[in-house]
């Protein structure tokens, strides 16, 4: 059953009994970044989520090699149970690009675990294939796994893409839900925080379908543009650009911030608890929640010719 069919104000005792789980895939061409800032968010917190922050919510177990205690074979049944079906409802998180295998002649590009039978590496690109038209919910975690980001620029070897652009843009998950997209380099914390807390909720039948843009982002934290939420925004209108690096109040825009053409909500939120991100600082926007980025925002340093 679709979570669109899920009458909305279900029980308590009902989503109370449901479990979360959450397939955490940190194998994609990344950093590793994204896990790392979610450790860091505050509103919610990952404790927030794991414990219940909202009565009623369903109880949330999370399965990451970055804060998992177990390894080896024991890590991995979870994600095995998942493709199983033994785990439903459980949401699918993909953190890093995916690469192109046809490309990678003999090896491969990026795996994690081992086939229990054959003794082979199991690439990121065929555990993608067996969990996310299983999973209630998929989630691509920063702008690598959204959109391709740094390992997909211009020239690379190994083919990477963003999780859309190989799974398709009209991808569905079980439960009939489009990848739901939370680019950042890294992600902004309670962005992410906040989506799977949402989607968590939606598993419960707790809340309306989420709502996405364009870009497969959720629309309530990626409507507004940088420059909108800027505090020197005003300086932009009245033509007052800023000519040095260090200038502590005029437009950034004239020495490439991006601000006017990029959809991201750091000014408002800042970056963690209230505090910094770029434009807080006195640094300019580079365009990291946009798709095409780095190519289509480089050389960064330059005037913003977008945004003039």
């Amino acid at each position: 059953m679709a979570l669109t069919d899920i009458e909305f104000a279900p029980n308590q005792k009902e989503t109370e009994a449901v479990t979360a789980h959450v397939i955490w895939m940190t194998s994609g061409q990344g950093c590793d970044g994204d896990s790392v800032a979610m450790t860091s968010a505050t509103n919610p917190s990952l404790e927030d989520i794991i414990h219940g922050i909202i009565p009623g919510m369903p109880r949330v177990v999370i399965h990451t090699p970055v804060l998992a205690y177990e390894n080896g074979a024991e890590f991995f049944q979870a994600w095995y149970d998942a493709e199983e079906g033994k785990l439903d409802p459980f949401v699918l998180i993909v953190e890093g690009s995916i690469p192109n295998e046809k490309l990678s002649g003999e090896g491969h590009w990026a795996a994690i675990g081992q086939d229990p039978v054959s003794g082979q590496p199991i690439t990121t690109n065929e555990w993608v294939d067996r969990l996310a038209p299983k999973a209630a919910a998929v989630v691509a975690a920063g702008t690598c796994a959204t959109y391709g980001g740094i390992p997909a620029m211009k020239n690379n070897p190994t083919g990477a893409m963003g999780l859309p652009d190989y799974l398709g843009w009209d991808f569905k998950s079980a439960a009939g839900l489009p990848i739901v997209c939370v680019p950042g380099c890294p992600t902004q914390p309670d962005n992410l925080t906040e989506t799977l807390l949402y989607l968590v909720l939606q598993l419960g039948g707790m809340t309306a379908p989420i709502e996405l843009d364009d870009a497969l982002r959720p629309k309530w934290l990626f409507e507004r543009s940088v420059h909108e939420g800027c505090n020197r925004a005003a300086y932009y209108e009245h033509g007052d650009f800023a000519k040095v690096y260090g200038d502590d109040h005029r437009c950034l825009v004239k020495l490439g911030c991006e601000g006017p053409v990029v959809k991201c909500n750091v000014p408002y939120r800042g970056w963690v608890n209230g505090i910094g991100g770029c434009p807080n600082v006195g640094g300019i926007c580079i365009g990291c929640t946009m798709p095409g980025f780095p190519d289509k925002y480089m050389p960064f340093m330059d005037a913003a010719a977008k945004s003039l």
